[in-house]
C-alpha cells in the first residue's frame, strides 16, 4: 500500500536520537506522502529543511493555539515566509483548545480569525487543531467559509458536526484513535465519513495506534490505522490507502 500520513511532526525532541534513519526507511514501508507540521515560529526553519531533504515530506506552518497569547515578535511576517516555501503546501495547525487553556481564550479566537484570513488571501487549505471548543470553532468556521478548505486534524467531534464540517467543504482526517477501545463515537464518524473527504493520518509522535500504544508513534504505524478503518468501512485497507492517498494529494495540490 501507498499511504498519505497528512499530519505528523516529525522534528519532535522524540525523534533526535534516529530521525534520519526513520525517515530513510519510510517509502520502503509504504509512506508515500507525509506533510510535517510546524506549530510555532521557532520550529519553521527546522521543519523546512526536512522537506527540502526528503522528496515525500511536505510542510505545513501554523501558530497553534496553545502559543496564540505569546507568538513571538514578527510571528505573521515568520509565517508568510515559511508558507512561501515551494514545500508548503498548508497553513497549520490552528485553531482552539479548550482543554488545556495554555492560551487565553480571546487570544486564541484572534489568532484563529487572522490565520483563516490570511489562508484565503494565500490560497491555501487549512489544518484545523479543535479541541473541546466545537461551539466557538464551528461559528468562527461559519465567518470564513468563502475560499475556506482544509482538514479537520485528528477529528473528535460528534457526526452531527462532522456532517457541518463537510458541508463547509473540509475533509476529516482520522488517526490512532480510531484504533482505541473506548472510541465508541469516533467508530460511528468513520463510517459515516464519504470516501471523498476521508484522511488518515499518524500525529505523530502522539495517538500511537493499537498494538503499539504506549510507544512513541511514528508514519509507518499508519498501516494499522488504515486497516482498522477498512474494518469499519466494511472495505479493504488497499482501498482505503488509495481514496486516502487521492484526496491528500488533491487537497494539498500534490502531483
Amino acid at each position: 500500500m501507498n499511504c498519505f500520513d497528512t499530519h505528523a511532526h516529525l522534528c519532535d525532541e522524540k525523534f533526535d536520537t534516529d530521525r534520519a534513519e526513520l525517515l530513510a526507511s519510510l517509502p520502503e514501508q509504504g509512506v508515500a506522502l507525509c506533510v510535517n507540521v510546524a506549530c510555532e515560529a521557532d520550529e519553521f526553519s527546522a521543519c523546512a529543511e526536512l522537506t527540502r531533504r526528503y522528496p515525500f515530506l511536505y510542510g505545513a506552518y501554523g501558530i497553534h493555539p496553545h502559543v496564540a497569547s505569546n507568538p513571538g515578535e514578527n510571528w505573521e511576517d515568520k509565517l508568510r515566509a515559511a508558507l512561501a516555501d515551494e514545500k508548503a503546501v498548508s497553513l497549520g495547525e490552528i485553531g482552539l483548545d479548550y482543554h488545556y487553556d495554555l492560551s487565553e481564550k480571546p487570544d486564541q479566537k484572534r489568532m484563529f480569525a487572522r490565520q483563516l484570513d490570511l489562508a484565503r488571501e494565500l490560497d491555501l487549505p487549512v489544518q484545523l487543531h479543535i479541541r473541546e471548543a466545537f461551539g466557538d470553532c464551528m461559528e468562527i468556521l461559519r465567518a470564513h467559509r468563502d475560499g475556506l478548505r482544509g482538514e479537520m486534524h485528528c477529528y473528535s467531534g460528534s457526526v452531527e458536526t462532522a456532517r457541518e464540517c463537510l458541508g463547509l467543504g473540509l475533509y476529516i482526517a482520522l488517526g490512532g484513535a480510531v484504533t482505541f477501545q473506548n472510541a465508541r463515537r469516533l467508530l460511528e464518524v468513520a463510517a459515516y465519513i464519504p470516501d471523498d473527504r476521508l484522511l488518515v493520518e499518524t500525529d505523530c509522535p502522539y495517538l500511537t495506534p493499537v498494538p503499539f500504544r504506549g510507544r512513541r508513534n511514528d508514519p509507518s504505524k499508519i498501516v494499522h490505522t488504515i486497516r482498522r478503518l477498512a474494518e469499519i468501512r466494511n472495505t479493504t485497507a488497499e482501498h482505503v490507502a488509495r481514496v486516502t492517498l487521492e484526496n491528500g494529494k488533491r487537497l494539498y495540490g500534490i502531483k
